[in-house]
Order: structure tokens, then C-alpha cells, then sequence
């Protein structure tokens, strides 16, 4: 029997993306202790969550700096060696992804990320392009789980939502894709992902 699903939104860091602050820090702040410290209270996920949103990093650097003069390169650092954050790709979920586009799955992208250091992504992952469209919080001013950005991503590419999975390592997000009438999926790793796809129909068993 077919399945009722016939297109995928995936979350890409956490998901697709090793994306974790920690691969940098790990290098900078040899102290466990004191670098968990300076990711929850300086560099923290509220204050990056605001270059998702679409502020500069110029800004958002400039900003800690005057709040934080002792720890300026530490700051600087989260922008100017974003990169050495990504731990590379999750193999598992991407061919995860790769076996959905080839059975002709409809594939998106809705993601949390700055519009400065997305187009690095994009460069690094040839598995990008398998999506339709993917839409970047950053430059689209929305974070999620906004329901506007998900709603802006179902009205721009007219998608039927009933018709859609959307997958998220947050489990917030992917409440706030099932409250517009998506099947939210929370992702703990790919086996799960893969059981929970294949039990929807998306994937042969």
C-alpha cells in the first residue's frame, strides 16, 4: 500500500550536519568546565540563535566584545573559525536522504542557520543540492519554531502538509511542524529515523 507521505522536510544541523560548537572550543578552552561555562553564558545558543535570526556577526561580535573585553578572541573565534564547528556529515542520515531522492521522494531543507556562513555549508555538502529548496531562517529573519517559518517554506513551494514528514533533532521544532499538520519526527539518530520512515511507508523495510 502506498504511503500517505510523499515528501520530507529535514532540520540539517543535528540531522545531515555535525554541527557542534564544541569541535572549535574543545581547542580553545582546554577546561571542560570552563568552556561548558563560557557556551552556556557568552557564546550561548540564545546569542547564536540571533544570527539564525539574521543578525550580523559583526554585530553580535562587537556586541560581546564591549560585555566581554577579557574574552574577545574567544568571541571572535566563533565566527572567524565557525568552520572547524562542523564535525562533517551524519553518513547514516545522509544516505538516508540519498535512498528517499532516489525512490523520488520530495526532499526540503528548513534550518536554523546564519545566512553569513551557510553558503560554507553549501560548498562543503554536494548532498545539499538533492533538496528542492532549502530555507534558511537567517535570511528569511524567522527561527524556528516559529510557525511562520514553517508556514512561509508549505506557501512558497504550495506544499500540502499531510502530505510531508518533517525531521528535527529539537523536539520543539518538530511539535511546531506536527501542530501545522505535518508528521513531526524528533530525531535521536539515524536507526530510529530509518525505523520510524520505513513503518510511514518512506522507506523500504
Amino acid at each position: 500500500m502506498p504511503s500517505q507521505y510523499t515528501g520530507a522536510v529535514f532540520d540539517l544541523g543535528g540531522v545531515l550536519i555535525d554541527w557542534n560548537p564544541r569541535h572549535l572550543y574543545r581547542k580553545l578552552i582546554p577546561d571542560e568546565t570552563e568552556r561548558e561555562r563560557f557556551l552556556a553564558e557568552i557564546c550561548s545558543p540564545q546569542w547564536n540563535l540571533e544570527q539564525d535570526r539574521g543578525r550580523s556577526w559583526a554585530e553580535a561580535c562587537s556586541m560581546l566584545r564591549a560585555q566581554h573585553p577579557e574574552h574577545g578572541e574567544l568571541i571572535d573565534a566563533f565566527h572567524l573559525r565557525w568552520r572547524e564547528m562542523l564535525g562533517g556529515p551524519i553518513e547514516e542520515s545522509v544516505q538516508i536522504l540519498h535512498e528517499l531522492k532516489v525512490d523520488g521522494v520530495r526532499l526540503f531543507g528548513l534550518t536554523n542557520w546564519s545566512r553569513e556562513t551557510f553558503p560554507i555549508a553549501l560548498e562543503l555538502y554536494d548532498f545539499l543540492g538533492w533538496f528542492e529548496a532549502i530555507m534558511v531562517s537567517g535570511q528569511e529573519r524567522l527561527v524556528k519554531p516559529d510557525p511562520q517559518l514553517y508556514r512561509l517554506l508549505l506557501e512558497r513551494h504550495a506544499l500540502e502538509p499531510t502530505r510531508f514528514v518533517y525531521i528535527d533533532d529539537n523536539a520543539r521544532n518538530a511539535a511546531a511542524a506536527g501542530e501545522l499538520g505535518m508528521h513531526g519526527i524528533h530525531f535521536t539518530n539515524p536507526a530510529a529515523l530509518r525505523d520510524e520512515l520505513t513503518a510511514l511507508g518512506l522507506l523500504e523495510g
